[in-house]
């Protein structure tokens, strides 16, 4: 695929004030690309203006842009490709990230883990589980495969969307084991190898790897400072006429930043405009730690053009691995048709459990909520005390901190802190395209306790990285 042009205007803003500083203006220049490639602000793979447009736009001598590329170039950041100038890479990382497949709270005994942003079952389960196990002897007498799903979970889910607006009925509910699948089964339904299919930048990870083991090609468009940059989106989608978009615009992991009832609308026509089928994530949609009033699905300003997924993963509890899917009833035909082939439904005792849940969830989720809102604040209350010099918004939802740190360091960090009791994700795990080394995700799923020690470690591990002092090992702590 062809390198993607920056024009020299955007980067211009991009850069600010980048001359701010001592030294040679090439070297700051340089600086500040390197950073804003680090961390993902320019993606890898963009093709960078012309030294002459560069100049023109920057206002400074032609030798300066000409030094800070050859600088770029010289450190790996940079390569220059026949017909596309110079494109933006990534060197090698420093260090490989650690424990990325490790179970939460099984293997991890000893260790404050950050890696998984998913918090423990909702009380109410074991009640939902056994009203279950009553309704399961009068589906015995049946073969139990239900590619569609149970129909009393379709209603449930169904009417869920009904009373947000959206109408739905629930010969357009598929059920599917967790959000993951039902992401992996939209995306082979309605793409073919070789097709593009944009996200954001970052992202959620596993999603990610799923697009590509579909055979499609990410399109990652980088989101700014203060959430989705909507004229970059447009302009991404004009340029490349992606086939899908997956997206996740509730509490978005990992920033956590909610989209806008307007943003949805005009990003939902620019897909429209496109013929862009959007997959649209709304796992995190009944986390609302701050009781604002949630904008409309996105699925209700292009209801035949969007399929909308769910789960219980986060409301209720992952061990259930129930998720869904709302589709178009003009694509529930081609989504089921692609279903045969990996899986033939979910599990029956699962799925009842599920619909029980559901119709609790006026009363289970006020708990939820409010655990999840005290957790978030003493996470945020704890990194501003030991990590003062780490930059976060506080979300008004979702599971998990965005914290940029001074220094491009977090895949180093993973592997300071596992050795000193604490388990990270790097930034750069949720980066299609590498990048983000600023950058570190921290759910506040953990009671408030094992947040606050975790921070701790956390901090001394951060202190060991940046002053090369020996990373402090605490009591108790499992040494990797």
């Amino acid at each position: 695929m062809r390198a993607r042009y920056l024009p020299a205007s955007t980067l211009s803003g991009l850069l600010g004030e980048w001359a701010n500083g001592t030294g040679p203006a090439y070297r700051l220049l340089a600086e500040r690309l390197r950073l804003l490639i680090a961390d993902g602000r320019i993606m890898p793979g963009s093709r960078l203006p012309s030294e002459r447009e560069l100049t023109e736009a920057l206002g400074v001598s032609r030798t300066t842009v000409a030094s800070a590329y050859r600088s770029l170039r010289d450190s790996g950041y940079l390569t220059s490709r026949r017909g596309s100038g110079s494109v933006t890479a990534l060197p090698s990382k420093v260090e490989p990230e650690l424990g990325r497949h490790h179970a939460p709270g099984i293997d991890t005994d000893g260790l404050y883990d950050f890696t998984c942003a998913a918090p423990a079952a909702v009380p109410g389960i074991s009640t939902a589980v056994a009203s279950a196990a009553d309704e399961l002897p009068m589906h015995l007498a049946t073969p139990g495969y239900h590619p569609q799903g149970l129909p009393v979970l379709r209603s449930e889910i169904a009417a869920a969307y009904c009373e947000r607006g959206l109408p739905t009925s629930a010969d357009q509910i598929i059920v599917t084991a967790g959000a993951l699948a039902a992401t992996s089964i939209a995306v082979r339904a309605i793409t073919q190898i070789g097709d593009r299919v944009l996200t954001e930048s970052p992202t959620h990870p596993n999603s990610v790897d799923a697009i590509r083991r579909s055979g499609c090609r990410v399109v990652a468009v980088p989101m700014s400072p203060g959430g989705w940059d909507l004229p970059l989106l447009e302009a991404t989608i004009r340029q490349t006429a992606p086939r899908a978009a997956w997206m996740v615009v509730d509490f978005q992991n990992p920033t956590g930043f909610l989209m806008s009832a307007a943003d949805r609308q005009r990003l939902a026509r620019a897909f429209a405009r496109s013929r862009t089928t959007a997959i649209v994530d709304e796992t995190l949609f009944e986390l609302s730690l701050d009781g604002q009033e949630m904008p409309p699905p996105f699925a209700s300003y292009d209801p035949d053009g969007v399929i909308t997924v769910g789960s219980v993963s986060k409301s209720f509890w992952g061990g259930l691995r129930i998720g869904w899917m709302r589709v178009p009833e003009a694509m529930v035909a081609r989504v089921l048709d692609a279903r045969a082939s990996m899986d033939l439904g979910a599990p029956v005792l699962e799925q009842l459990v599920v619909a029980d849940l559901l119709r609790s969830r006026a009363s289970l989720l006020p708990e939820r909520r409010a655990s999840l809102a005290q957790r978030r604040d003493a996470l945020a209350a704890a990194v501003s005390a030991e990590l003062p010099s780490w930059r976060f918004r506080v979300p008004s939802g979702g599971l998990s901190l965005w914290c940029e740190l001074p220094e491009p360091v977090g895949s180093s960090l993973v592997g300071v802190s596992q050795r000193n009791g604490a388990l990270l994700v790097a930034g750069s795990r949720f980066s299609p395209d590498g990048g983000l080394e600023s950058f570190i995700r921290l759910p506040f799923t953990l009671d408030v306790d094992s947040l606050r020690e975790g921070v701790t470690r956390l901090a001394a591990s951060y202190a060991s990285l940046t002053t090369g002092a020996a990373p402090t090992r605490r009591p108790g702590a499992m040494i990797a």
